[in-house]
């Protein structure tokens, strides 16, 4: 009787089979039964192995199944469109065919992406819902309809992202002049400026503030930090080419 340092061993020795992480995640929404799932990870480490075109009788001695079972479930696979049979010449010019599970692993890369889009879709409705509260909030009070549609304007039309939006109600409220216009001017100076993120924003105001705020000759910084209480902030409604 071998030891389980030898039957480890064995199991070592007889190789692994990689098999993706998604297959396991999206099978079952590309409408894949579990027979036909099994049949796929059988044909793929038959590939593994090095044999591209197993036999029915091979696939069917390995999931226990009639080998008829394993024609009708791959002419499933084939028709759904999962399993692809290709042919080829080899160097002694002998016609061959192979099987390749190309189109599933694009399947299933086509679902992680959709998903990711769908993620990033609800993402953004929620920072646009927050987007929305943050100006009502500041503004003391509901937008009107015509407030909403500037708002949606700037998102969809221009492209701005809620990041970038927010950072430009900010600067209103810094400046102390909270309205539409104001932070509508902001924005369009940013685009013109090339300015696509609130780090962005945020550097540009913090530059024009250190070009502004110059030292008086014999007041050092500390008294300049006691003396100014607030420093100037960029007029955006002033702004020229």
């Amino acid at each position: 009787m071998q030891s389980d340092k030898e039957r480890l061993q064995v199991w070592i020795s007889s190789g692994n089979v990689a098999i993706p992480q998604l297959f396991f995640k999206y099978y079952k929404k590309l409408k894949i039964s579990d027979e036909e799932a099994m049949l796929l990870l059988q044909i793929h480490s038959f590939i593994e192995q090095g044999i591209d075109f197993p036999s029915h009788t091979d696939i069917a001695i390995r999931m226990d199944i009639p080998e008829q079972q394993v024609m009708f479930c791959l002419q499933a696979l084939l028709k759904k469109g999962f399993v692809d049979i290709q042919q080829g010449v080899n160097q002694n010019n002998v016609l061959y065919e192979k099987m390749s599970l190309y189109p599933v692993w694009m399947r299933l890369l086509d679902c992680d992406q959709t998903e990711e889009i769908v993620k990033e879709e609800k993402q953004d409705h929620l920072n646009e819902g927050k987007l929305f509260q943050m100006f009502e909030q500041e503004f003391g009070r509901l937008l009107s309809p015509i407030e909403i549609e500037m708002v949606a304007m700037w998102l969809d039309q221009d492209q701005h992202s809620p990041e970038l939006i927010r950072q430009a109600l900010k600067e209103a409220v810094l400046s102390d002049k909270i309205n539409l216009k104001y932070i509508d001017r902001i924005l369009f100076e940013w685009k013109k400026k090339n300015v696509k993120t609130s780090k962005e924003a945020m550097k540009q105001s913090k530059n024009f503030r250190e070009h502004t705020v110059k030292p008086v000759a014999g007041i050092n910084a500390a008294d300049m930090s006691q003396t100014t209480k607030k420093p100037p902030f960029y007029n955006w409604l002033e702004e020229r080419e």
